[in-house]
């Protein structure tokens, strides 16, 4: 009751100081005087900004009546629409003669960005007349509430502030565009979650409900991704939409503003290390020149902060990273949440949620302050910054990729698109080229470094970017004591490698008839005789393949498909390939053609059945497909981004629908319902004890297939659902010391400081984590689920889990990793991890009574960014649903 009370007069006293529309601005501010023309947040909202947390509906209506109260001011867009249909907008705030001339000022910046075209001289008159550019992102995991609020703070503060010369300087020298809801699905899924259980008061314990979100929280969007990492891949329509606007305005500052956990202060630049070494010193220089101001206005009021540590630089796939590799200026911007109305930190302090949208708006304005004050600096930093990733590109030891045709061409299209998405020039061969001393075909996709976008297609399309050996020496002696690796995110993302999509990597430049590409650029599959009198094949190995397979089976269209590859008419046909029977469907040919369209899959119409090499059509090694019921496993213990990056990757990248079923309900007779069932990463043991029933499921004719840390449920002794076991570190020093009981043991000698190390690692520990490298795996091609497959695979190894393999006697390791020597393709893994994981298994298959338990021990749709694993995981799906045999 006391801790109530003392809740409940803490955040009284702070709506009692800031009671007149205007008082939350002024107290942030001091002395500054408010235009009443302009509307404030509580006349048009009911509350003043910080008093609760607002709707995103809500956010985007205030910034709409700023446009009707100062349309010469500010200009509100819609960019994107989520994938629950809320509206993304963001707004650009100047002086009217900047917001009159906004068409002009983005030609202005694109002329910039490229250098070919724009002369020394044509960009010094650039520089001297176009206003600089901050863009504030807020709110992309929408349970890092403040920003938002900040945001209307910050347009309010800039359109209202009176006699202010800080915002006369900004308004005259700067495009402030702000973003204020970047994930309006995840933002509403955590206010609506807050207001279903907040009191009379707002409670600041840890504990109390309203504090605690349910499952999945609102962090993620719709599909539960984690959207401060799709940059990289760019799956998300959110993600989509704010690439495209980047690219339209090219800002010359970029700010993520987020949250972080409760009990930290405030983070600002300059990041931590490390850094990707295609960050240069201009742009280290200005990410310290805008934390000094930010930390000079955080001295002004008090506020605490801190810089170097924990955010580093190095993934190129974040919101505030990916910008970088454009020229701009990007950072990260971390305040310490309420997660709230209030919270009670663990030194007895409570913090409001005003207090944290305070600190994002004040942030905002040193950040605005920073570019007003440099303007001319930074435009011409950008563009130097640009001619040089040219000028580096035309010297380098690699100056150009080439992607040739290849077997899964719908994956090497998709990569060219998803290249061109990013603003990186990608050209197509329309006959024979010449590069890397030998000819490439018509069709081949070639990037040049040569480029304004430069570093950006070298990060994303290098097998390997390297860290900072006096950094990575740091993590190894940090490591031996057992502390934690200063890592924040993966080690590797090499896009040709996550794809699987051959690339050669080239000393020249490819000459020869090449064309502009883009992502709009259309890449029509063939179908080849579609008059054929006997049915139609479709080669295995590709997503467009697996695409069609979907759409047939959702159409009810009869399919079956080959364990083994096959010869027809001299032309060879891989494992998996689809075999289409005009007998058994009506109005064959003209339903392939459209379904072959939509999925970009090619085609060929044969004429009869007769094999020359491998199993006939009439073989038992030709399984028929059925269209399986598929079931997700959803809610606690399951891991949101896990389950809503598969959800993502088989309903809109496979063309296949699923079904979530709450763990809680896997017990239920309805399983039989159920064909397929995935388990994404999670802790299961604790929900389903020793998994009786779904083992009797899968026993009666269900494919069970376990991803990631699923299967540590699976190979728990207590189901009895797998032979393989996962491994502890390998300690050769302590194989044969066992603990002692006695009062007193036998002394020892210690020489060097080494030997206490050894002496105090534990007798039994788990491998130390992986921070995230993509390692090689090999296929068996012999077993059914390698169907289609390329000889090796890039799986990203994250985390410590490492399993024995199957006995010959219970299932067969169809995909097992690499050897030591070839086993790491990108990134950066411990030796010791590097030696225990070669030739351990990755997709284990183990038959199970009538069904399929099939084990991945690392995820294979992680961020849905390893397209080269969607072949893999589609025969996981259907070719294990083909291959079980429930009773009929």
């Amino acid at each position: 009751m006391n801790f109530m009370r003392t809740a409940a007069a803490a955040v009284s006293a702070v709506f009692l100081a800031l009671a007149s529309p205007t008082a939350l601005a002024q107290n942030f501010l001091p002395g500054v005087t408010y235009d009443p023309a302009i509307p404030t947040i509580e006349s048009v909202l009911g509350k003043p900004s910080g008093e609760r947390i607002t709707p995103a509906a809500d956010v985007v209506r205030y910034f709409r009546e700023l446009q009707k109260a100062a349309p010469d001011r500010i200009k509100v867009t819609t960019y994107a629409k989520s994938w629950q249909g809320r509206e993304l907008v963001y707004a650009v705030i100047s002086s009217p003669k900047n917001i009159a001339g906004l068409d002009s000022f983005s030609l202005d910046m694109k002329a910039l960005a490229d250098p070919r075209r724009t002369s020394q001289a044509a960009a010094n008159a650039i520089i001297a007349r176009a206003p600089g550019s901050v863009w504030l992102a807020h709110g992309v995991h929408g349970d890092e509430i403040s920003s938002a609020d900040a945001s209307m703070m910050t347009a309010y503060h800039l359109l209202a502030a009176k006699d202010d010369p800080v915002v006369a300087g900004i308004l005259a020298n700067t495009m402030v565009f702000i973003d204020p809801v970047q994930n309006p699905d995840g933002r509403d899924r955590f206010v609506n979650g807050f207001y279903d259980t907040t009191g009379l008061v707002p409670s600041g314990s840890a504990i109390a409900a309203e504090r605690n979100q349910p499952w999945p929280g609102g962090r993620f969007n719709h599909y539960l991704f984690d959207m401060n990492r799709d940059w990289l891949s760019i799956t998300q329509p959110e993600t989509k939409g704010r690439i495209a606007i980047y690219q339209d305005w090219f800002p010359l500052v970029f700010v993520d503003l987020h949250e972080m956990g409760s009990n930290s202060s405030y983070f600002f630049s300059p990041e931590a290390d490390p850094y990707n070494p295609d960050i240069i010193q201009s742009q280290r220089d200005s990410l310290k020149m805008i934390g000094r101001n930010n930390a000079k206005w955080f001295d002004r009021f008090g506020f605490s902060y801190f810089t170097r540590e924990v955010y580093d630089a190095f993934y190129p796939g974040y919101g505030a990273a990916w910008p970088l590799f454009h020229g701009s200026i990007g950072t990260t911007y971390e305040q310490a949440s309420a997660r709230g109305l209030l919270v009670r930190k663990s030194d007895g302090t409570d913090m409001s949620y005003q207090d944290t949208v305070r600190h994002h708006f004040t942030s905002s304005i040193a950040t605005l302050e920073t570019m007003s004050a440099n303007r001319e600096k930074l435009l011409r930093d950008f563009y130097a910054y640009r001619a040089s990733a040219i000028d580096e590109g035309r010297k380098g030891s690699v100056r150009s990729y080439v992607i040739p045709p290849q077997q899964d061409q719908s994956t090497a299209d998709r990569l060219a698109k998803l290249l061109s998405q990013h603003g990186i020039e990608v050209s197509r061969a329309t006959a024979t080229i010449r590069a890397c001393r030998k000819t490439y075909p018509a069709g081949s996709y070639t990037v040049s470094l040569a480029q304004p976008a430069g570093r950006l297609a070298r990060t994303v399309m290098e097998p390997q970017v390297n860290l900072d050996k006096t950094f990575m020496a740091e993590q190894e002696r940090r490591r031996a004591k057992d502390l934690e690796a200063e890592l924040y995110d993966v080690t590797a993302w090499s896009l040709p490698l996550m794809f699987n999509v051959t690339t050669d990597r080239c000393a020249d430049e490819p000459t020869g008839a090449l064309a502009p590409f883009t992502m709009d650029t259309p890449t029509p599959p063939t179908f080849a005789n579609p008059d054929a009198t006997y049915g139609f094949l479709a080669p295995w190995g590709s997503t467009a393949a697996v695409r069609l397979l979907s759409s047939a089976l959702r159409e009810g269209i009869d399919v079956s498909s080959s364990d083994f590859a096959f010869t027809h008419e001299g032309q060879s046909y891989p494992s998996g390939t689809l075999i289409f029977r005009k007998s058994a469907t009506p109005d064959l040919a003209a339903k392939l053609q459209r379904l072959a369209a939509d999925a970009g899959a090619s085609v060929v119409g044969v004429n009869d059945s007769w094999i020359t090499q491998g199993p006939s059509f009439g073989s038992e090694k030709v399984v028929p497909h059925k269209a399986p019921r598929v079931a997700i496993a959803w809610d606690r213990p399951v891991s949101p981004t896990s389950a809503g990056n598969l959800r993502f990757v088989v309903e809109r990248q496979l063309g296949y629908p699923v079904t979530p079923v709450r763990v809680a309900s896997l017990g239920a007779d309805e399983l039989s319902q159920f064909d397929v069932l995935i388990l994404p990463d999670g802790n299961y043991g604790a929900v389903l004890g020793d998994g009786a029933a779904i083992k009797g499921w899968t026993e009666r004719g269900g494919v069970l297939i376990a991803i990631g840390s699923a299967s540590n449920f699976v190979a728990d002794p207590k189901t009895g659902l797998s032979s393989i076991r996962r491994e502890n570190a390998v300690r050769k020093d302590k194989a044969d010391k066992k603990e002692d009981d006695k009062a007193a043991v036998p002394g020892t000698e210690f020489t060097t400081a080494t030997d206490l190390l050894a002496a105090e690692m534990p007798l039994e520990e788990e491998p130390d984590a992986s921070p995230g490298a993509l390692v090689k795996a090999i296929p068996d091609t012999d077993h059914w689920l390698a169907a289609g497959l390329k000889p090796s695979l890039n799986v990203l190894m994250t985390g410590n889990d490492i399993f024995t393999p199957a006995r010959r006697d219970a299932g067969v390791n169809v995909i097992s990793f690499a050897g030591p020597g070839e086993l790491v393709t990108s990134g950066y893994l411990w030796d010791e991890t590097k030696r225990q994981l070669a030739f351990k298994p990755f997709v284990v298959v183990e038959p199970k009574g009538r069904g399929e338990l099939i084990v991945f021990t690392q995820n294979p749709t992680v961020r849905a960014y390893l397209d080269g694993l969607n072949v893999l995981l589609a025969n996981a799906i259907f070719r294990g649903a083909a291959h079980a045999n429930p009773p009929r």
